[in-house]
C-alpha cells in the first residue's frame, strides 16, 4: 500500500503505515480496516505485554509541548511519587505559560501505612516551588489501586471548564490509566488507551473527545535517560518498579560502610557517627552490606551474580558508574534519592558524607525527607 494513510492507532495515536515495521504507526495491511485500528506495538503490548522500541524525534516532541501555551487549556501533569525528581518536567513552566497545572501523584500505595497525607501533600508543594512550577492543586492517587481518582475528577472539573485538558508526564507514571479514568467520567466514548508497564506507549498526540465539544490532549511520555528504569534491560524492571507497599529496610551503619544495591548502585557512609539509614527500594530488589575498604574488590569479582540484577551480560550493557558526593548537614533528615532505583534516609541529626555509586547519567540528590 503506497498511499499516504490517515487514520491513527487507537491506542497510541501515530499514524498508521504499512510500509516500514520498524516506525511509529505501523499496521499489516490486512489488519488496517478493523475497528478499532490498533498499530503491531500496540497490539503486541495488548496481548503479549511486549514493547518495542520506537524512536521519536526530540524537536518533534518539544514543538507539540510548545503548543500548550498557545491554549487556553487545563494541564495535568503526572509524576510518580516513587520517582519524584526523576520524573518532574522541570521545564514545565516554560511551555504552559498561565495555564493552571493540576499536579497528579501518581502510586502513593507504595508507601508503608499510617502515611500523613498532609505532610507527604505539603512536601510536594514544596518540591514543586523548588523546581519552579506553579500548581494550583495537588492530587495524591493511585492508579493502581483507584485511590484518590474521585478528588481529581472534582479537581478537573473545578478548575477545566470549558477548557481542553493536556495530560502530560514522564514514560511509565501511570498516564494512560489516568486518562482512561477521565475518558469514563467525561465522555460516551467507548475506547480505553493502550497501557503497557514498558516506557513510551503513547507516540503522538491523542485526541479524546468529551461530551461537552471538548478534548482530553494524550502527549507522548517523555523519555528520561537521567531515570534508571531508563537504562537497564527491560528484563531488569521487575527489579527495580515496585508493586507493593515498600518495607523500608534499616541498616545501622558504621563510618566506613557500603550498600550494595543488587549491581545497580552504591551507598558509601564515607563519614559520620554511627547512625541509621532507611532504603525506601522495591523490595524485589537485594540489599548487601559490606565494609567500604571491600567494596570494589567486591564489585570486581562478584557483578552480576552475587550482587544482582543485572546479569554481567546486562550490566556491560550500562553506563559505567560515576561518583556523587553527598554532604548532609546537622540537624535534621536528608533523603538520598536516586532516580529510578528509590531513596536512602539518612535518620541522624549529626552529618554524615555519602558517596553514591550510579550509572553515569542517573540522576543523584540529597532532598528534605519525605516521610
Amino acid at each position: 500500500m503506497t498511499e499516504q494513510l490517515t487514520k491513527h492507532c487507537a491506542g497510541c495515536g501515530a499514524a498508521l503505515q504499512t510500509t516500514n515495521a520498524e516506525q511509529a504507526g505501523y499496521i499489516p495491511e490486512k489488519a488496517l480496516e478493523r475497528e478499532p485500528a490498533i498499530c503491531q506495538r500496540c497490539f503486541r503490548i495488548k496481548n503479549y505485554n511486549e514493547a518495542q522500541s520506537i524512536a521519536m524525534d526530540h524537536d518533534d516532541f518539544l514543538r507539540m509541548l510548545g503548543r500548550i501555551g498557545d491554549e487556553d487549556a487545563l494541564v495535568i501533569h503526572i509524576v510518580d511519587l516513587f520517582d519524584f525528581e526523576g520524573s518532574m518536567i522541570s521545564s514545565l513552566q516554560r511551555f504552559v505559560g498561565n495555564n493552571p497545572v493540576l499536579l497528579v501523584v501518581n502510586k502513593v500505595d507504595l508507601l508503608p501505612k499510617g502515611m500523613n497525607w498532609n505532610r507527604i501533600r505539603n512536601w510536594v508543594q514544596h518540591q514543586a516551588k523548588e523546581i519552579g512550577i506553579k500548581i494550583v492543586d495537588v492530587l495524591l492517587v493511585s492508579a493502581k489501586r483507584d485511590f484518590g481518582f474521585d478528588r481529581l475528577v472534582e479537581a478537573v472539573g473545578e478548575w477545566r471548564g470549558d477548557r481542553d485538558v493536556y495530560v502530560v508526564g514522564a514514560t511509565n507514571v501511570g498516564k494512560s490509566t489516568l486518562i482512561n479514568r477521565l475518558i469514563r467520567d467525561y465522555s460516551d466514548l467507548d475506547r480505553e488507551l493502550t497501557t503497557s508497564r514498558y516506557p513510551g506507549t503513547t507516540l503522538d498526540l491523542v485526541n479524546i473527545p468529551l461530551d461537552d465539544g471538548r478534548n482530553i490532549i494524550d502527549t507522548p511520555g517523555i523519555v528520561y535517560t537521567h531515570r534508571l528504569t531508563e537504562l537497564v534491560d527491560r528484563k531488569d524492571l521487575g527489579a527495580l518498579l515496585p508493586d507493593k507497599t515498600l518495607k523500608p529496610a534499616v541498616f545501622q551503619l558504621n563510618e566506613g560502610q557500603t550498600l550494595f544495591f543488587g549491581a545497580m548502585a552504591r551507598f558509601d557512609f564515607a563519614e559520620g557517627e554511627r547512625q541509621s539509614f532507611t532504603c525506601y527500594l522495591s523490595n524485589a530488589l537485594k540489599i548487601h552490606r559490606t565494609k567500604l575498604e571491600r567494596a570494589d574488590e567486591l564489585y570486581e569479582n562478584h557483578a552480576g551474580e552475587l550482587l544482582a540484577p543485572p546479569t554481567k551480560e546486562r550490566l556491560a550493557e550500562l553506563p559505567a558508574w560515576t561518583k556523587h558526593q553527598l554532604r548532609v548537614p546537622r540537624g535534621g533528615e536528608m533523603d538520598v534519592f536516586i532516580s529510578g532505583l528509590g531513596w536512602i534516609t539518612c535518620n541522624g541529626t549529626s552529618g554524615a558524607l555519602i558517596n553514591v555509586h550510579a550509572p553515569k547519567g542517573v540522576k543523584v540528590l540529597l532532598r528534605p525527607t519525605m516521610i
